[in-house]
């Protein structure tokens, strides 16, 4: 069987949120830690082979580098600039963008093959820089997306009628930023649809409004009283991970490159429902999405495409 390799670039606090999660799930059989600080991937990679005594398989983890990524079947990307107070993602893009292309270069440059998970912010912009100065297959590179933020929509509506989050059929789509949206058109608990949970009086309009409004605002929230967030996106990366490398077919609303699905601009990446392989994103899924979605799902990436000309690109 292939090896289930991964080489994780960037070992802040998202990184390695993210290699810890991979360690409890036992997702992959050889993890590669690779920061600018090397020692710091030293140290890191250390302390995560001191628990694999408790860990529910064996797994093959260092501190490498670039040359790494040769034979990797993904190659994670979380290094960056991270969001401070009350900066918007968006207000990222240039340093990141930068920092990005570097890092694509080089592991272009060790002869890799395989597929780009990218999570710095902004994150659907960055995943497009990240595609363009690759030249990879646009399948084969995905960004983080809404996954987080559809998360956190199934968690709040689940605080809010009392059912687990797993039951909670609903997604954010559109930028992971503050034109992202609920598709409520397309909502469910279990197979009943949020209109009719509406009526059963769980919830009212005025509850989703107020569920959208924190979902949109929870990484600020979160930022003004920790700093930063990065358990839900670690767990959310390797989510999205185990769907790649198990081959899942998967239905998640990571980034992805648009080829004329919703009647939005084509070549861009946005978060949307994709079916997930072991080749990257098969396809788009395409729900059926009210009139005003549309219009809100064509505003955000009309955002993205605004902020897209503000950096160098190829």
């Amino acid at each position: 069987m292939k090896s289930k390799k991964i080489v994780l670039i960037g070992t802040g606090l998202v990184g390695m949120s993210y290699a810890y999660s991979c360690l409890n799930q036992g997702t992959v059989d050889t993890l590669v830690l690779v920061d600018v600080n090397k020692e710091k991937a030293i140290g890191e990679a250390m302390d995560l082979n001191h628990g694999l005594a408790f860990a529910s398989k064996k797994i093959n983890i260092y501190a490498g580098d670039y040359s790494d990524c040769k034979d990797a079947e993904m190659v994670v990307i979380t290094a960056g600039v991270a969001q401070k107070g009350d900066d918007t993602r968006l207000d990222l893009l240039k340093k990141n963008a930068s920092i990005l292309k570097s890092i694509t270069r080089s592991v272009v440059d060790s002869g890799f093959n395989g597929i780009f998970l990218v999570a710095t912010n902004p994150v659907d912009i960055l995943t497009q820089v990240v595609w363009e100065e690759s030249g990879f297959n646009p399948r084969r590179v995905i960004g983080s997306g809404t996954t987080l933020d559809t998360s956190r929509l199934r968690y709040e509506i689940s605080e809010y009628i009392n059912i687990d989050p797993r039951n909670v059929h609903a997604y954010i789509l559109g930028e992971h930023g503050d034109s992202e949206f609920v598709c409520w058109s397309n909502a469910t608990v279990g197979v009943k649809p949020i209109r009719d949970v509406i009526k059963d009086n769980y919830l009212n309009f005025e509850d989703l409004d107020k569920i959208y409004v924190k979902v949109r605002d929870a990484a600020y929230d979160i930022i003004k009283k920790k700093k930063a967030t990065y358990y839900g996106i670690g767990m959310a990366l390797v989510r999205i991970t185990n769907a790649i490398l198990n081959d899942e077919r998967s239905i998640l609303p990571v980034s992805a490159y648009t080829d004329g699905e919703y009647a939005v601009p084509k070549g861009y990446y946005v978060g949307l429902p994709s079916i997930l392989t072991k080749d990257g994103v098969h396809h788009i899924m395409r729900l059926e999405l009210s009139t005003n979605e549309l219009r809100k799902l064509n505003e955000s990436v009309n955002i993205i495409i605004e902020n897209l000309k503000s950096i160098n690109r190829p």
